[in-house]
């Protein structure tokens, strides 16, 4: 019986436990991933304390890249030792969600390493629930995407992020030479979805964030024109007083085309839809549970569109890893945490925190 290290949830709300367990045995349509990198997430903490981990003990961690070190009767042996990221959507594959693009939204649609998100049985999730903050994992063979070569392994666990934005771009539908606000943009979304805009018609940015401190880098790294919000430069009452909209509408008269919208709560979210131009788009990735405060009369009155969505397809994977690829895309500089496994708490309390800008960290067990 062979060992590996791995952090496990037990329960909802405790830290994780790092614990000898052995590693798993692939099936004949799996493979053995030995893990160089886990990207790590601010909500696993949220949804496991939400419940919506259903199968405890687990191993958290569903952004994962590393190295085949064993493949099933059933897989391509030649996949072995090839450098590999995850998809970590389970899905059914066969409903019409899962065949138009959308397997996010599969009856059966769950996360390795994550939470359950379907309303029908998941057979797949539970075989497959252990994720990557361990040394290996398995997972099924049809969901490993090669990593072109030179893109690292450590972008290779993020690329599910980077595919996340890619999904809210799309959705955004930029006509060319749009100008796009981005809110929560010192984050890890905002920041993907920075790298992102100019392959998706936007050619001005508008960043907002709580402060022009941790505005300024996100705005450095920028390949396009971007100008800043600092929500804690609007004033203690902004958002009673609609400050938000007042300031992006002095920098944009005409209203932005579109809002990818990453905040979590707040007024925020309303009052960069109020910045919108007559047909544009808002998107919003952020969980905001705060009221949305226009009738579909206004929908109807500004021919705005508003579009919910969560998580990537393939389809948005494989732009991601396209343009990676070529050369076009750079994101190592996103990278901004590494950890090892050992320190997986101390990852997740900063995260949690928040008192450091935090872009995109990982763990390298």
């Amino acid at each position: 019986m062979t060992l590996m290290a791995a952090a496990r949830a037990h329960d909802r709300t405790g830290p994780l436990r790092l614990e000898k367990v052995t590693v798993p045995e692939p099936g004949p349509h799996d493979v053995l991933v030995r893990v160089a990198s886990a990207g790590l997430a601010p909500s696993l903490t949220k949804l496991l304390a939400r419940g919506s981990f259903k199968h405890l003990p687990t191993v958290p961690g569903h952004e994962i890249a590393g190295t085949v070190a064993e493949a099933g009767a059933e897989v391509d042996p030649a996949l072995v030792g090839t450098r590999v990221r995850v998809h970590a959507i389970l899905a059914c594959r066969t409903c019409r969600y899962c065949r138009s693009d959308r397997e996010q939204m599969c009856p059966s649609a769950a996360m390795i390493g994550h939470g359950a998100h379907g309303t029908g049985p998941m057979p797949l999730y539970e075989r497959y629930h252990d994720g990557g903050l361990a040394e290996y994992v398995r997972v099924p063979s049809w969901l490993v995407d090669l990593l072109p070569d030179g893109v690292s392994l450590d972008v290779g666990a993020k690329v599910h992020d980077l595919a996340n934005a890619a999904r809210a771009l799309k959705c955004a539908a930029l006509p060319p030479g749009g100008t796009l606000v981005i809110t929560a943009a010192t984050g890890t979304m905002g920041t993907a979805t920075v790298k992102l805009a100019p392959f998706f018609g936007a050619a001005r940015l508008v960043l907002v964030g709580r402060s022009a401190q941790r505005l300024e880098p996100v705005r450095a790294i920028s390949p396009l024109p971007a100008e800043t919000v600092a929500l804690d430069e609007l004033g203690r009452d902004w958002e009673a007083e609609h400050a938000l909209t007042a300031r992006l509408r002095t920098l944009i008269p005409d209203g932005a085309d579109a809002v990818i919208d990453f905040l979590p709560r707040g007024g925020g979210t309303a009052q960069a839809t109020a910045a919108l131009a007559t047909g544009g788009t808002l998107v919003h990735m952020g969980g905001n549970r705060t009221p949305f405060p226009y009738s579909a009369r206004d929908l109807q009155h500004h021919c705005w569109r508003v579009v919910g969505t969560r998580a990537c397809t393939r389809t948005d994977t494989a732009t991601v890893l396209d343009l990676l690829g070529s050369g076009a895309l750079r994101a190592d500089d996103l990278i901004t945490h590494r950890y090892p496994l050992a320190e997986v708490n101390e990852a997740l309390a900063a995260m949690d925190r928040r008192e450091e800008p935090m872009w995109m960290a990982v763990v390298n067990p």
